[in-house]
């Protein structure tokens, strides 16, 4: 019943489409892009319930008049200007690079774990999301980039050794799958 487990994430998101409407705007996005004042204000009672939100409502309106002259860019605008090109291009290297590895084949296990395994990337992904949110402002991006990148080389070269015993040691296998997770883990919280 794999299948009815990997339909459960577009559940998750047919729920959420389904919600969504009923949520307000960001207030940043009503004031700043549709520069919409009253709709911001409501979407501030909305979202935080009834309360002076004066000081909020400030800081958004200098942050309006800071960005007053900068022309906000579609997607394509951005694709053209080559000052962001070193940029795009390390965050398209960073997105394959886990996408593309095939770490999921090199545990060489029997295909009825599989989708359990599939289940435990998922689970990494996540604690990933929640670790890292919680710890990028304390450390900072350089920080969890360069640690990332440390620890993914350390446990690559662990899974490199668990693949190299299993033939000897079956156990290995499963040490692998868990290498496998703490490596997903490690590309979520750095890169």
């Amino acid at each position: 019943m794999w299948n009815v487990l990997l339909s459960f994430s577009g559940l998750v998101a047919l729920i959420q489409l389904l919600f969504l409407p009923f949520f307000p705007e960001s207030p940043p996005y009503l004031l700043l892009q549709k520069e919409d004042k009253a709709g911001c204000l409501k979407a501030m009672k909305q979202l935080w319930g009834e309360g002076n939100y004066r000081t909020e409502f400030d800081d958004l309106m200098k942050e309006k008049a800071i960005t007053k002259g900068t022309k906000i860019m579609n997607v394509l605008e951005v694709l053209r200007e080559r000052s962001v090109y070193p940029q795009l291009c390390t965050m398209l290297l960073l997105l394959l690079s886990l996408q593309l590895c095939g770490l999921s084949a090199t545990a060489n296990l029997q295909e009825s774990i599989i989708p359990y395994v599939s289940l435990g990337v998922s689970i990494s992904e996540l604690i990933s999301i929640i670790f890292c949110s919680s710890i990028i402002d304390r450390f900072g991006r350089r920080m969890l980039l360069c640690g990332g990148y440390l620890l993914m080389a350390l446990i690559l070269v662990l899974l490199e050794t668990s693949l190299l015993l299993s033939d000897q040691f079956l156990w290995m296998r499963y040490c692998s799958v868990i290498l496998i997770f703490l490596f997903i883990i490690a590309y979520g919280i750095g890169p």
